[in-house]
């Protein structure tokens, strides 16, 4: 039996907090109030250029891609996010400004997703959560350092060797042009590798 996608139990992301830091009865609780399921069929924005940026998501099932798109129309991916990634524009988010990138669904995509109110209030509820936020946060600026430095320092295979690493569930999962996209590098050559 197929599962229903309009539904998405708390477990995932309870599951994925307790990895960082235990959780007591009623933090949990807290989680339950200040998350909610949300679907988002393929091809649905979650987030557009221009937008404020106004929900933090956690990917309970499906992907979403975060790109921008140049002034030749060039579409410029910087984020998949799967199952147990998370996925936003963190600038718009927490500085309350139109967002520059888009987030949308590659497929149907099952989120809990948090409001900026929201998460501050966890946060004065519960002061545990700062630090697993703040962990999050560290663990996404180290990411994003590899994948800068790979960028300008590796040879033309090792992106997409390491891309295979970091997204093992989703190089037969999305199309190659997609991963070209967020390698920067022609698809021609993604099928060559």
């Amino acid at each position: 039996m197929k599962k229903d996608l309009t539904q998405a139990s708390i477990e995932p992301l309870l599951d994925y907090f307790e990895k960082i830091i235990p959780l007591a009865d009623e933090e949990e609780k807290l989680v339950s109030e200040r998350f909610q399921p949300r679907l988002y069929r393929k091809r649905h924005y979650v987030l557009q250029e221009g937008d404020v940026c106004k929900h933090m998501n956690f990917v309970v099932r499906g992907c979403l891609r975060m790109f921008a798109i140049d002034e030749k129309g060039n579409t410029h991916i910087l984020q998949f996010a799967a199952e147990n990634w998370w996925i936003t524009d963190i600038g718009s988010f927490y500085e309350r400004k139109n967002s520059k990138l888009n987030i949308d669904a590659l497929e149907d995509t099952m989120v809990l997703q948090t409001s900026f109110e929201n998460l501050t209030a966890l946060y004065d509820q519960a002061p545990k959560f700062n630090r697993i936020f703040r962990v999050l946060i560290e663990n996404s600026h180290v990411a994003l350092q590899k994948r800068l430095l790979q960028n300008i320092s590796s040879t033309a295979e090792e992106p997409y060797l390491s891309f295979i690493q970091t997204y093992p569930q989703l190089s037969n999962r999305i199309p190659q042009t997609q991963i070209a996209a967020y390698l920067g590098i022609t698809p021609e050559f993604v099928s060559r590798i």
